[in-house]
């Protein structure tokens, strides 16, 4: 889906401030990841082709799936999947969103988790979207764990920041099998 890329950049761009870090009463605003996922998917809807063979789903539960039940997938649940529910053949991307919160066992699980997506069940692209003011400080330690994941379980995952609110997200680099940093 050639569309995809621009899709993202727009509806990243469309994210406003309450989505983004969720007011909170009597307190200092805090990163919500649900909150952000939500109302990304909401953005990539409005900017969704009409003609276009591909559904955006969000978080679809893979439990008693028996394909993904043999290939180890079926207690994952991505934030985001661009596919063909029904066919197999028709899965595009796979996308996991995580906020400055992140934690290495969270960021290591992901990384698994998209690149079994990619490797096993035959998704084209991995995305994993860091949003928040302080992105490039977890993309470096997202870069970071991903050198300690063993070179056979990491397949190619695009690596976006989301710095700020009403911008778009960019794509930062690629995280490759050879641990070697791809382009921005």
């Amino acid at each position: 889906m050639k569309e995809l890329t621009a899709i993202i950049k727009k509806a990243t761009a469309g994210v406003g401030r309450k989505y983004f870090c969720l007011d909170i009463d009597d307190g200092d605003p805090i990163y919500r990841e649900r909150v952000y996922c939500y109302e990304l998917y909401h953005q990539m809807r409005l900017r969704w082709p009409t003609r276009t063979k591909f559904y955006l789903n969000g978080e679809v539960d893979k439990a008693a799936h028996p394909i993904l039940k043999e290939l180890g997938a079926d207690n994952v649940k991505p934030d985001l999947l661009v596919h063909q529910p029904g066919y197999g053949k028709g899965n595009h991307a796979v996308v996991e969103v995580k906020s400055p919160k992140a934690r290495a066992d969270g960021i290591r699980k992901d990384l698994e988790n998209l690149s079994l997506f990619k490797r096993k069940v035959g998704y084209k692209r991995a995305i994993y979207l860091i949003y928040g003011d302080r992105a490039a400080n977890v993309a470096k330690r997202v870069i970071g764990i991903a050198e300690k994941v063993q070179k056979f379980e990491l397949e190619p995952i695009e690596l976006w920041l989301h710095k700020e609110s009403g911008k778009s997200a960019v794509r930062y680099t690629i995280l490759q099998r050879t641990n070697t940093i791809g382009g921005r």
